[in-house]
């Protein structure tokens, strides 16, 4: 099978996916007890308004009507509006997302780099002190969940130890940055303010810690017993045989086929971590999109819950997709014998 074909039929079932995620948001949206209409004009506006709310909703029309209609605006960017904001679902978005973007990119480059390291110096010196206090620490942060990391990290670097800023959003009050891509990083650069970069990497810390610790153990915990695995196999037996330095079998012939268990968990830790972001968001004050998507969840905003889902279901299947063609690339065999 061609790269391009597997590329087609790993796209084709990304787009079903999404399809299959879309229904089942929006039917769990209707079966949610509440007229819609009603929610957004509130209590006490007239009948008659709100029944004419309805019918520009469609929610006088049968189910699949709704749908169609429902579907057809969400391709176009359309959510409606949010009861919260009360503005346009997708505004929200466009202010919120790239927030949580820079946190998970953040958090998952901390996660993938100190993951491979400490897997790679685990199985470097496999059964010794090093490698022993790498496996205690890794079955601690895994066994921990993420927002408890952040309020242990809140507390000694925010109360008793201040050294990094711990709470108050993405940059200092006293910094001013001109908004341009909605990354603060990025626009820092852009504008060569590297006061408001050094800030904003400040700010970043401890949320992208809080996010990747766990992430990073696991990860760490596969990478080396891939890397053990294959050190008992014939290949590199017979290159240790031949007097190849164990550094060059290492990082030339073993890191390449070790690494394909992580990157396939990689790939859906980095997903994850959107979903892991909604409560490390609240306590660190993150004004990102997952902290929206639970405070719209407390208001039962269903135009903005589902936005968010599904924003959330497109980054998982992108990244399977992803992680799909950098493992047949480093594995061959998967892409040739894809089905």
């Amino acid at each position: 099978m061609t790269t391009a074909s597997y590329l087609l039929r790993r796209l084709g079932w990304s787009i079903l996916v999404l399809v299959g995620l879309s229904l089942t948001i929006f039917l769990i949206a209707r079966v949610v007890p509440g007229d819609p209409a009603r929610m957004a004009l509130g209590p006490k506006a007239p009948e008659e308004v709100v029944e004419q709310l309805r019918e520009e909703m469609h929610l006088n029309e049968p189910l699949y009507i709704q749908y169609f209609y429902w579907i057809e605006g969400a391709v176009r960017g359309d959510f409606g509006y949010s009861l919260m904001t009360k503005r346009p679902v997708m505004q929200d978005l466009k202010q919120f997302a790239p927030s949580t973007i820079e946190l998970v990119v953040m958090a998952g480059l901390l996660e993938s780099a100190l993951g491979l390291l400490l897997g790679i110096i685990g199985a470097m010196y496999a059964n010794r002190a090093v490698d022993t206090t790498i496996r205690v620490m890794g079955y601690v942060f895994v066994a921990t969940p993420s927002f408890v990391v952040a309020v242990f990290l809140l507390l000694v670097f925010g109360l008793w130890w201040p050294i990094l800023p711990a709470i108050g959003g993405r940059l200092s009050p006293s910094i001013t940055l001109q908004s341009i891509t909605g990354f603060v990083t990025v626009d820092a650069l852009l504008q060569g303010n590297f006061r408001a970069l050094g800030d904003a990497l400040a700010h970043l810390i401890l949320p992208a810690m809080a996010l990747a610790l766990g992430g990073m153990a696991q990860e760490a915990r596969i990478t080396r017993a891939s890397m053990l695995d294959n050190m008992g196999k014939d290949y590199v037996s017979m290159l240790t045989s031949q007097g190849v330095p164990r550094r060059v079998v290492m990082s030339k012939y073993l890191l390449r086929p070790s690494v394909i268990p992580t990157v396939s968990i990689m790939g859906l830790d980095f997903a994850s971590l959107f979903g892991n972001a909604f409560l490390v968001e609240l306590v660190f004050t993150w004004p990102g999109l997952s902290r929206y998507g639970i405070m719209s969840m407390l208001r039962k905003d269903l135009n903005a819950i589902c936005a968010v889902v599904l924003f959330m279901g497109l980054v998982f299947v992108v990244m399977n997709l992803l992680v799909d063609l950098v493992v047949s690339f480093l594995d061959p065999r998967i892409r040739l014998g894809a089905k």
